[in-house]
């Protein structure tokens, strides 16, 4: 049975929640929002849980991909793709950096043809999502900022000590402090900062919890399907008179549903997901449509292509002294991170009453810290751990904006997640593993992380049935520009490091053994440039950055309308014309906020507020 509403939005994720949100504000408008997954478990609210989220199919799509030429380092030569899978999307699952790009970015967009998408055009949208809170801890350009809007953004408290050493010693190396995301990112030097996080309060501000949890998700106008994945958009016509008029979806039970919609159908499903359901819809190139017996409805080439990705290389550090054991943010994250099978405590809590004095006292402090962390915010799980970062130029190219970006992690992390959820090999990374991943080492890590990349992959249809999931093809470093950067971001981050301020300093880099015998490599010795470009084809993993596979200009037009196709828009990353030079999630918030507008323009909806349209 079908059900009819003005607008129908696929995928409650970065950019979904929000258009859906934004539209059912108009108590006249009826908006159906559709979810392959559910709302959030209650661990998503701490930023320090994000890995236990990866690799759980309740919250993640758990696709993988082909590298290209990276990867050789890891297990298989499979790069994992973990995309949300539930009310607030990746930024459920995502490390919860707010980066909004360079202002070049988006006049760089609005140059290639996206009328209306410059920075100034689209500052507005990032300032209407935006609550800051306050924190004498960076530098801020207060007018570039909002403040009042659903989205939290803050700086984890307390401060970890080595992130802030970490900034001054790029300001030391020449990377001055500065506001990433102001309306001057510091020209080529750059700046340096903690980052800003989509955090309040010391939890996650997914765009579940800043835009739907509450009072719009009670709204009668506001239909939220969730456990319900869209299998295809139905298409009437034919040549010329294309018209989406529905979402055709399976339900929790396994029946398949229709919501019609009477106005647009918005894809909101992500940069994998998006193009995904426009080809099971036979809206796509025609040749691949038809190899996987799609019937090939119109005819467009670049669904799927041109797709981008930001590679980062992981420089691993022993950090006596600076560095956070992992042992200490379990404790941190309560009695529930202890118990078995990794842990020290029972699985089952009923068994706590013969604890040992010793695993008393441990559970007690795991109590009393979670406790602090659920009354203040303040506590060491309030972060990811990502929590320090520099933006710049290398000067190898793309001067409209920075190219390369460095970010600091004051915690080494464990096997669980770059052995299982990185698929880093740790016995090529390491010479002994179990030793230097040990929960009690102090270790911590830099990311050198090119973030203009030059190689293009795509998402290719495999199967006419909507279960199966595309084939990703990342072809990282199939140019070999990406190389070049990676390797000059790589010695910037060991310059930083050369800098560190005061007398605990971090030890040596760690190379891979294996690496090192093949390069005559010393420890202590500066590593050479081939060195440097095998350690990024073994380790390089991906920022879960995907974007650009139904850009602005090819498959939409600049009000996100899918070419020859009538209502029918994307809203999501994969219309980014160009991917921008950091974290990717507060720019997809922004092209929610602004679809909203753009749609709500043409459909005479009423917003609560309006920045421009």
């Amino acid at each position: 049975m079908a059900s009819m509403f003005d607008f129908v939005v696929v995928g409650g994720g970065s950019a979904g929640a929000v258009i859906a949100a934004r539209l059912s504000e108009d108590p006249n408008c009826q908006v159906a929002l559709i979810e392959a997954g559910d709302r959030p478990p209650a661990h998503e609210l701490m930023p320090a849980a994000v890995a236990s989220l990866q690799l759980d199919p309740e919250t993640d799509w758990m696709y993988t991909a082909d590298p290209g030429n990276a990867g050789l380092g890891l297990r298989d030569q499979i790069m994992p793709v973990p995309r949300g899978k539930m009310l607030g999307g990746s930024s459920g699952i995502n490390y919860m950096a707010y980066v909004r790009g360079h202002p070049g970015d988006f006049d760089n967009w609005a140059e290639r043809g996206a009328t209306g998408w410059s920075y100034d055009e689209v500052l507005p949208y990032f300032r209407k999502s935006e609550d800051l809170a306050s924190s004498n801890e960076i530098t801020i350009d207060q007018d570039a900022h909002g403040s009042g809007g659903p989205l939290g953004v803050s700086v984890r408290a307390p401060v970890i000590a080595g992130s802030r050493d970490f900034v001054a010693a790029a300001e030391a190396a020449g990377i001055p402090r500065g506001d990433y995301n102001g309306r001057d990112r510091g020209g080529p030097t750059g700046v340096a900062s903690l980052f800003q996080t989509s955090t309040r309060k010391g939890m996650r501000s997914s765009t579940y919890h800043a835009f739907l949890e509450g009072e719009a998700e009670s709204r009668p106008n506001l239909t939220i399907i969730t456990r319900a994945q869209a299998t295809r958009v139905l298409v009437d016509g034919e040549g010329e008179s294309l018209a989406a008029t529905g979402v055709e979806y399976r339900s929790d039970d396994g029946t398949l549903e229709v919501a019609e919609a009477s106005k647009d159908v918005i894809l909101s499903a992500g940069a994998v997901g998006s193009p995904h359901l426009l080809m099971l819809s036979g809206i796509g190139p025609r040749r691949e449509l038809e190899a996987a017996d799609v019937e090939c409805l119109h005819e467009l080439p670049a669904v799927g292509k041109h797709l981008k990705d930001h590679l980062h290389c992981a420089l691993h550090f022993p950090a006596p002294g600076i560095g956070v054991p992992v042992a200490e943010v379990g404790i941190s994250a309560g009695p529930d991170a202890l118990r078995a099978p990794a842990g020290p405590l029972p699985a089952d809590p009923a068994d706590d009453d013969a604890l040992p004095p010793e695993l008393a006292a441990l559970k007690a402090e795991a109590e009393r810290r979670v406790g602090e962390w659920l009354e203040t915010g303040e506590s060491l799980v309030s972060s990811s751990l990502y929590d320090a970062v520099t933006f710049y130029s290398t000067g190898l190219g793309d001067a409209y904006s920075h190219d390369a970006q460095i970010a600091f992690i004051p915690c080494g992390y464990d096997e669980a997640l770059l052995g299982d959820r990185l698929r880093i090999d740790t016995s090529l990374y390491f010479a002994d593993p179990k030793a230097s991943l040990a929960a009690d080492r102090e270790n911590m890590i830099v990311l050198a992380n090119p973030v203009l990349p030059h190689s293009e992959g795509e998402i290719v249809l495999k199967s006419a049935d909507p279960s199966e999931p595309p084939e990703i093809r990342m072809n990282y470093y199939t140019d070999p520009h990406d190389l070049k950067v990676m390797v000059a971001v790589m010695r910037r981050a060991l310059e930083i490091i050369s800098n560190w301020p005061g007398p605990q300093k971090p030890g040596p880099l760690n190379v891979p053994p294996v690496l090192a015998r093949k390069h005559g490599y010393k420890e202590g010795e500066p590593p050479s440039d081939a060195l440097l470009e095998n350690m990024a084809l073994h380790f390089s993993t991906t920022v879960y950055h995907l974007c650009c596979t139904c850009r602005i200009g090819d498959v939409v037009d600049p009000r996100l309308k899918v070419s020859g196709v009538q209502g029918l828009r994307v809203a999501d990353a994969s219309v980014m014309p160009e991917i921008v030079s950091g974290n990717t999630n507060a720019a997809s918030i922004m092209i929610g906020e602004k679809a909203a507008e753009i749609i709500a323009a043409d459909h005479e909806v009423q917003l609560a507020g309006l920045v421009g349209n």
